[in-house]
């Protein structure tokens, strides 16, 4: 029986059973007892919200849109979109000048590339972080992610386009705000993987910003009209030029999948399938048999692996680890993983950080109780947490895949 065709709702909340698992999985809830948790926030509070907006409890911006209410919750209501909704429609309170800055990785990105060394050492003087606690309520324990002195579309169109029309298959690669500004390394070692296995990688034509940013802190028009573009770009991709579309950033990735749908009310039916998580795609090309891969034989690392929690709504985990369980050599550390707290711009804000580090505070000890060489993640967000909270290195698995493959040895393999 599909239950689904006797709800009014397109969440799913008339099915909520009150179990409450939805609250026993939530991290906030333990940390910051503002927060009435996700089933008074959820469910229970949208009966109420349907009567008379004036039910809307602004303290569902506590909510770190982390889904674990989702993935734990027995009935499929989905908890955190209804949160988030209610936000949207509910909200009054404008965007701050902070969230405004916070949001808009694009612009901030542009300015800052042009001005990289100059921008990531004021970004790193005492005065300012102080400046920026006082006047803008961002944190000043927090460290911004240090911004490239070349964007990866730069790179990408200079060193290496003029030759992907040489490969037989081809895929488009969204590579998200982080690996345009900040992380050009990860976008070309994506490159490198997917040459190596006779796959071409083309850019989306002009790329925004997946707007995960700009939905957090309420600029939903702006969200809306970035995500309109680049469900037109994907559309190019995937229909006009059969090139599936991959990501290497699971929250882009889940946000372009279904946060659009969801959130933005923007219908990606037809492209949906074909977006999908760069680790997702390789895994399945091997276990296929359609590709093979070689490695080094002097690879020697311990990685412990942490799941995004987008990553975990998503069911995706399994890919990214067992491609690194591929690779010999490895010794491989599942870490029993929860939120690392940072939820995006969420735990750069001032009123968020304690709930922020407390929540991740267990990860953190887990992280370097583990002694791993480095820690693997599918989520930017999550990267900049770790390595602020602990003293450990962490990477994509993509790049921990670049690094460990015999580039020659897998060409060969796959010359057909």
């Amino acid at each position: 029986m599909n239950s689904q065709q006797y709800n009014i709702s397109n969440n799913n909340f008339e099915q909520c059973i009150k179990c409450t698992i939805c609250t026993v999985y939530c991290p906030v809830v333990p940390i910051n007892h503002d927060f009435p948790g996700p089933k008074q926030a959820g469910p229970d509070g949208e009966r109420f919200r349907l009567k008379t907006p004036d039910f809307f409890d602004p303290t569902l911006k506590y909510c770190l849109n982390c889904k674990r209410c989702e993935v734990a919750c027995p009935s499929g209501v989905r908890i955190g979109d209804i949160i988030q909704a209610a936000r949207i429609k509910y909200n009054r309170s404008k965007p701050k000048l902070r969230d405004i800055m916070l949001a808009n990785t694009d612009i901030v990105g542009t300015m800052s590339t042009k001005l990289a060394p100059v921008v990531n050492a004021t970004l790193k003087l005492s005065p300012v972080k102080k400046v920026m606690d006082a006047v803008l309520q961002i944190d000043h324990r927090r460290v911004f992610p240090k911004y490239a002195s070349q964007t990866f579309e730069d790179w990408y169109h200079q060193q290496v386009e003029a030759k992907q029309d040489s490969y037989q298959r081809h895929v488009s690669y969204f590579h998200g705000c982080y690996v345009n500004y900040n992380f050009p390394q990860l976008g070309k070692d994506l490159v490198k993987v997917m040459n190596a296995i006779g796959y071409g990688v083309h850019l989306l034509e002009h790329e925004k910003c997946c707007g995960v940013a700009l939905i957090s802190n309420g600029l939903i028009s702006q969200a809306k009209k970035q995500a309109l573009h680049n469900i037109k770009a994907i559309r190019q991709s995937v229909i006009e030029n059969d090139r599936p579309v991959l990501a290497t950033s699971s929250t882009c990735v889940f946000t372009l999948r279904d946060e659009y749908p969801h959130l933005l009310d923007i219908d990606n039916a037809d492209v949906r399938q074909s977006t999908e998580l760069a680790t997702r795609f390789i895994f399945r090309l091997v276990e296929s048999g359609e590709v093979k891969l070689a490695f080094k034989k002097d690879y020697h690392n311990k990685i412990a692996y942490h799941t995004p929690c987008h990553m975990e709504k998503l069911g995706w985990s399994i890919y990214s680890t067992s491609l690194l369980r591929m690779i010999p050599g490895m010794d491989f550390v599942m870490l029993n993983s929860q939120c690392c707290g940072i939820a995006g711009t969420y735990g750069f804000k001032k009123e968020n950080y304690e709930t922020s580090q407390g929540i991740g505070n267990p990860l953190f000890r887990q992280i370097q109780e583990s002694h791993a060489s480095y820690v693997a993640t599918d989520c930017e967000t999550c990267k900049w947490q770790i390595e602020m909270s602990t003293p450990v290195r962490v990477m994509n698995p993509v790049s921990i895949l670049a690094d460990a493959l015999d580039v020659e040895a897998t060409v060969a393999l796959n010359q057909h």
